[in-house]
């Protein structure tokens, strides 16, 4: 094999008749003893680190090819293959129990030889798949023929989705994101299954938007959203746009937490919250609140492309997973068509592109009202695109009038734009695409609305 160094190594056959001899095989002891060869019973390899060097920027593929393992994989898989009589550690979290085996009995038990054989299995698989993911992104290959996940467990879990349920918390090693999954918790009790599905969703859709903004999330529905220039005024906008199903939520937040915002969100009842950091005193404020849990998202400060899972999207179905790629949001303003015969005011416009961005983040079929950079209803997972219409104008209530409307796929039917326009919504941004455009338009004119067609839908099942 060829060492970091550039030289080529060998392994001696001996070591590999030491490793696999089974003990319980007089043949093969035999063996042994004919060619002089002695047992070994451990063996220890930490393999070049691969994942880690092309990680860093510049890396060159001559680098990146020296720092394939060969030998210590052959090693740990020989070892992990004769468990029964041989202890494969293949990480320095291992060395505890090893040597706790070793000093209470002169041997490392057979539990714990099955338990590493098992861990050495599957650090060589993953090993094999961080080389394939950055040879496959090498070349361009989005979806190869076999795709491999690796995730390391980051914590076991109180329960699942639901206390029957089990459950724990995997992460992508090669992912250089800036995420839940690099996060960490500075206060507040363990995070459950459902914190970290709901402080997914209020990162990633505060983290969407450029200004600051605050996002309030309630079973990966956001309930509130605003963004505007002063980070607490977000809050409160965030709050008001349904503020009863804000109770119990997970916050979302852009910016680093100062100590008016913190000021703002101290007297609601709320489970945790996502930040890219905090000031002393919004921290010191904020540890107050009783079982609330703090956490913070460290900057992403590795550039490149992603070469774990960060490139894919998956759904699970039964016996598999759908893969693909992101749903983006970089819509070029310039290919926004106006079908209506009155074009949207520059403060509606503003306003549609805000309502747009968001809906993106909303279950389908989904209907965002907003109004000044702030979310004030939303309707989410309806069978039906006109009650999702109609939710969203129930949440919105007396503050429909003078809104706007984002729908994350066309309207099948002009029944939703003529109950919007009913309650006083005075634009909409939408797909198009249906064979009825043209009923949706003329009910659009008639109340004189301003209808911005994107041509592209976010359908976010």
């Amino acid at each position: 094999m060829r060492g970091s160094s550039g030289r080529v190594k060998t392994l001696h056959p001996a070591i590999f008749a030491g490793l696999l001899a089974r003990r319980d095989q007089p043949d093969h002891l035999a063996q042994l003893a004919e060619h002089g060869i002695g047992q070994i019973d451990l063996v220890v390899v930490n393999l070049y680190p691969f994942a880690e060097t092309v990680q860093q920027p510049g890396t060159t593929l001559d680098q990146a090819l020296d720092q394939i393992d060969i030998g210590g994989v052959a090693l740990l898989r020989a070892a992990a293959k004769n468990f029964p009589g041989v202890a494969a550690v293949s990480d320095p979290t291992q060395y505890a129990s090893v040597l706790r085996d070793i000093k209470s009995m002169g041997t490392v038990s057979p539990e714990t030889r099955q338990k590493l054989a098992a861990e050495a299995f599957a650090l060589t698989a993953s090993y094999d798949a961080q080389i394939s993911g950055f040879l496959n992104q090498q070349a361009g290959t989005l979806f190869p023929s076999r795709l491999t996940l690796v995730v390391e467990k980051r914590s076991d879990l109180r329960y699942g989705e639901n206390p029957h349920q089990l459950g724990a918390f995997y992460a992508d090693p090669a992912s250089r994101q800036a995420s839940i999954s690099t996060a960490h918790q500075i206060a507040g009790k363990d995070l459950s299954f459902n914190n970290l599905l709901d402080l997914d969703a209020a990162w990633q859709i505060a983290s969407d938007f450029k200004t600051p903004t605050v996002c309030i999330v309630k079973h990966g529905n956001p309930c509130g959203l605003a963004s505007v220039v002063d980070l607490a005024e977000a809050f409160r906008g965030a709050l008001e746009g349904d503020s009863v199903s804000a109770y119990g939520g997970i916050i979302g937040v852009n910016r680093v937490v100062d100590e008016a915002t913190a000021r703002a969100i101290r007297p609601g009842f709320f489970e945790a919250i996502v930040a890219p950091g905090y000031t002393p005193e919004a921290l010191e404020m904020l540890r107050t609140k009783k079982g609330f849990e703090i956490v913070e998202v460290a900057p992403n400060d590795v550039n490149g492309p992603e070469m774990g899972i960060g490139n894919f999207d998956f759904k699970r179905i039964g016996g598999g997973l759908l893969v693909q790629t992101f749903d983006s949001l970089e819509e070029d303003r310039n290919k926004l068509q106006v079908v209506t015969q009155r074009r949207p005011t520059l403060e509606e416009l503003t306003d549609l592109l805000f309502a747009w961005r968001a809906v993106r983040h909303v279950r389908s079929n989904a209907i965002v009202l907003a109004k000044k950079h702030a979310m004030i209803g939303m309707g989410a997972g309806q069978p039906s695109r006109v009650v999702s219409v109609e939710v969203a104008l129930r949440k919105a209530g007396e503050r429909a009038p003078l809104s706007v409307m984002a729908s994350d796929a066309y309207f099948p039917f002009p029944d939703g734009i003529q109950i919007a326009a009913q309650a006083g919504v005075t634009a909409i941004i939408q797909p198009g695409g249906s064979i009825r455009d043209e009923m949706a338009i003329e009910v659009a004119d008639r109340h004189h609305m301003a209808m911005v067609f994107t041509g592209r839908r976010h359908f976010h099942h």
